[in-house]
């Protein structure tokens, strides 16, 4: 596949996230993948928490919004409820909380590749996963979970909940969080057991195979067998034959009495 003889380079751009690097948390993910010939990362985010403020007039159109929205806070761990009440004094527009889970885009060489990811995935609690096979033969596949969060908090800069909302929206964001590092992991034991599994079928032969090179060799030594009864040497022919000279030589002295 072309995109794969650009992997290198694909790996060495700059990060064009707003972080300008990679979660730590999706770090041990990224570089298992990358270290395999048939992955290659493309973008990633570990999960986040964040409180982002645009336009009443962006709230329609999502480009727009995801375009012109200013985060007043972001973080990849747990917040509490002050540093949100902090972050809401600067809100000037509509202003949203949002918890944003785990997300991981795969470039994969061939699709087997990818429905081995894709089992991995579903199999670690990220049942929004998917494969796309693109034009020219290009497999991405997406992990992605939905136990996502979204609520808006403020209209034009004006708080619209009471704090006390705002502490519980905390403690399910934090609760959601907490769930999601629990499937990174496991989306990480399982993937590398997955690979290790993958390797060792691929190196070793299968059982099927033993079995057919088992009777292949059974037939060949019966046929090599054959093969020596019927080219046997005139000397074991002679030694097969002495009961016949035998009685050739019992008819000749028969033949002189009678004469």
């Amino acid at each position: 596949m072309a995109a794969f003889r650009q992997k290198a380079q694909r790996l060495a751009r700059a990060d064009a996230s707003r972080k300008g690097g990679l979660d730590e948390r999706a770090a041990p993910v990224v570089q298992l993948l990358n270290g395999r010939p048939q992955f290659c990362t493309t973008s990633s985010c570990s999960g986040r928490l964040v409180l982002a403020q645009g336009s009443a007039a962006d709230i329609n159109s999502y480009e727009i919004q995801k375009k012109n929205c200013t985060w007043l806070m972001v973080t990849h761990e747990m917040c509490n409820k002050d540093d949100v009440m902090t972050a809401l004094e600067k809100a000037t527009g509509d202003v949203v909380l949002k918890f944003e889970p785990f997300v991981l885009h795969v470039l994969c060489r061939e699709l087997q590749d990818a429905q081995l990811l894709h089992s991995v995935a579903i199999d670690s609690g990220f049942r929004n996963s998917g494969i796309t096979v693109g034009r020219g033969g290009k497999i991405m596949m997406a992990v992605r979970s939905t136990h996502g969060l979204e609520v808006p908090l403020s209209h034009k800069g004006k708080l619209m909940v009471s704090e006390e909302y705002i502490e519980f929206l905390i403690h399910v964001a934090n609760q959601k969080m907490e769930e999601n590092t629990r499937r990174i992991d496991r989306f990480y034991k399982c993937l590398e057991l997955a690979l290790k599994t993958a390797l060792s079928a691929n190196n070793s032969p299968s059982e099927e195979t033993e079995k057919n090179r088992s009777v292949y060799i059974h037939r060949r030594k019966r046929k090599t067998i054959q093969e020596q009864d019927v080219h046997t040497s005139p000397k074991d022919h002679n030694e097969e034959s002495e009961p016949e000279d035998d009685a050739e030589s019992s008819l000749d002295i028969f033949a002189d009495m009678m004469i």
